[in-house]
């Protein structure tokens, strides 16, 4: 036995849970607005505790603690605990990465572990319905972020003539639309569209209906609980599905019901997680959270429904190109791809 391979990797495993606790850390700084305060300027536990509102000792552990992991910053001189600007945008800033809600998410899923290791033994799923409140809310937050920079910007104009379509008051069908924010970005961005988002989660669709009211588009979008062989219309000019179809015990059924709803020149924008054909090629940190995610999320998920599937948040390109291959789709492109996502141009 190699001495020093054995203390990589005891390194390796403390820092691992350094990061499970850390987590936890970060999300009662996201709950109870310390980052939002500390961005607010340098600040020593004493009077972090006159500004927060919060008890001195509570929050002395914590900024060390946060500090030690690299999440704040210290200044020995003065005793102050800060925020950089990058960690203030990371953090603290309402139209920055959100970096707290995957930690939101990490914390929800983790709830679930008694019941996902008798699955283990069993094989039977567990559905996203089934999940803590923190997943729907972490998962909206955490990825609506890369929807406002990509969407809208990206997304849409490396499809073939869809902006046209929408800009002059095309129809969208936004499937597995959790809580709406894909949807109200779609109708904030074109005016003249109507949208259409629905997903199987009544409490997910609640929320998605309070959310384009606040935004000012309640009356452009409108909400169905139903599940992606289920939603009702026709002749959509776009649907879209963003990072769910993966989800899904039945794909290949929702790809079906999709081309159904398609009007004959029309496109499914489908955006699924980052990932290699090759298995190996996904041993990275991106690879490692979606592995992690999908074990506790997407995997019991698809276990839990009908339709034989589970494909998981890495199946790759090639296996959803057979999923739309299968259900009749003629034409299939990568259309563009971030460090999070693969997206896909779909046609009949």
């Amino acid at each position: 036995m190699d001495q020093d391979k054995v203390t990589e990797f005891l390194g390796r495993a403390m820092t691992d849970m350094a990061a499970t606790g850390g987590a936890g850390l970060v999300v009662i700084g996201h709950r109870l607005g310390l980052y939002r305060a500390l961005a607010e300027g340098p600040a020593t536990p004493e009077r972090f505790a006159e500004r927060t509102g919060c008890n001195e000792r509570y929050l002395t552990e914590w900024l060390r603690g946060q500090a030690a992991g690299g999440y704040v910053t210290y200044e020995p001189a003065t005793g102050e605990f800060s925020l950089t600007e990058e960690q203030a945008f990371c953090l603290a800033d309402p139209n920055g990465p959100n970096v707290p809600a995957v930690f939101l998410i990490g914390l929800g899923y983790l709830r679930s572990e008694p019941r996902l290791t008798e699955a283990f033994r069993t094989g039977e799923g567990i559905g996203w319905h089934e999940h803590d409140e923190d997943v729907f809310v972490g998962c909206d937050a955490f990825y609506r972020p890369g929807y406002v920079a990509s969407l809208v910007p990206e997304w849409i104009p490396a499809l073939d003539g869809v902006d046209a379509k929408l800009a002059a008051g095309g129809r969208v069908a936004d499937i597995g639309c959790g809580l709406g924010s894909s949807s109200v970005l779609l109708a904030e961005a074109y005016p003249k569209a109507s949208v259409v988002g629905s997903d199987y989660h009544a409490e997910s669709i609640g929320l998605a209906c309070k959310k384009a009211a606040d935004a000012g588009v309640g009356d452009r979008v409108s909400f169905e609980v139903a599940t992606a062989q289920t939603f009702t219309g026709t002749n959509y000019d776009l649907v879209t599905m963003f990072d769910c179809l993966h989800d899904m015990g039945d794909p290949v059924g929702a790809a079906r019901r999709v081309r159904e709803a398609l009007a004959p020149d029309g496109t499914w924008l489908l955006v699924e997680p980052y990932a290699s054909d090759k298995v190996e090629e996904n041993f990275n940190p991106v690879g490692r959270l979606y592995y992690n995610g999908s074990t506790f999320l997407c995997v019991p998920n698809g276990l839990s429904q009908p339709g034989g599937h589970s494909l998981g948040a890495q199946a790759g390109e090639a296996a959803i190109r057979r999923v739309v291959t299968e259900a009749g789709f003629t034409r299939f492109r990568r259309a563009a791809e971030s460090p999070f996502n693969l997206v896909f141009e779909v046609r009949p």
